[in-house]
């Protein structure tokens, strides 16, 4: 048995080849990791590479696979591992200005691999553009802006334009994503399922 049946009766399945990719793309998340850190602003929430490895996985994988690899990156953080950039723990960054961008990075690979399962197999890449923007600048933004609002005492404001200071890194690794995306959809057709 290759599957597991939820409760609608439809077969939710991943396959040694699936769990392979999503244990790949949580170690690419991590890896992304590395560089460290660069804090600017007021709000105490960093500059990280990491992000670029949550488009990826969205836009790589898909919704299913996409978001299992944030989910499992997140999980190893969550019980310790300072996988976070700087060396930093889910547990600590969880507890701190950037909760709601680590949050944010869920919903932010569901709706990239949503979206982008429907732009194949062509992949344009003006479409590919802006999904990688919603996903990976608009919806993270919506989450950290709500953690910002919960976790300090900045007024809402000063929450969002916290965000403004993260906008050139982020198109970058928006354009990063979707080149590396396009290539690697041309290459291997069939890579998210329908």
């Amino acid at each position: 048995m290759d599957g597991v049946e939820n409760s609608r009766g439809s077969r939710v399945a991943f396959s040694a080849r699936d769990i392979a990719q999503v244990a790949v793309f949580a170690a690419l998340i991590a890896a992304m990791g590395l560089p460290g850190a660069i804090t600017v602003g007021f709000s105490g929430v960093p500059i990280t590479v990491q992000t670029l490895g949550v488009i990826l996985a969205g836009a790589v994988l898909g919704e299913r696979k996409g978001t299992a690899a944030v989910v499992v990156f997140l999980a190893l953080t969550m019980i310790g591992l300072p996988l976070l950039s700087g060396g930093r723990t889910g547990l600590t960054a969880m507890a701190g200005p950037s909760a709601g961008y680590l949050v944010g990075w869920v919903p932010a690979a569901l709706v990239i691999g949503l979206l982008t399962a429907r732009i194949l197999p062509k992949y344009p890449l003006v479409l590919g553009l802006l999904i990688n923007a919603l996903g990976g600048i608009l919806v993270i933004y919506l989450f950290g802006t709500i953690g910002l609002l919960l976790r300090t005492d900045l007024d809402f404001r000063h929450a969002v334009t916290t965000n403004f200071a993260f906008i050139p890194g982020d198109l970058a690794k928006v354009v990063v994503a979707s080149v590396v995306a396009k290539g690697v959809h041309r290459a291997y057709p069939g890579l998210i399922r329908a």
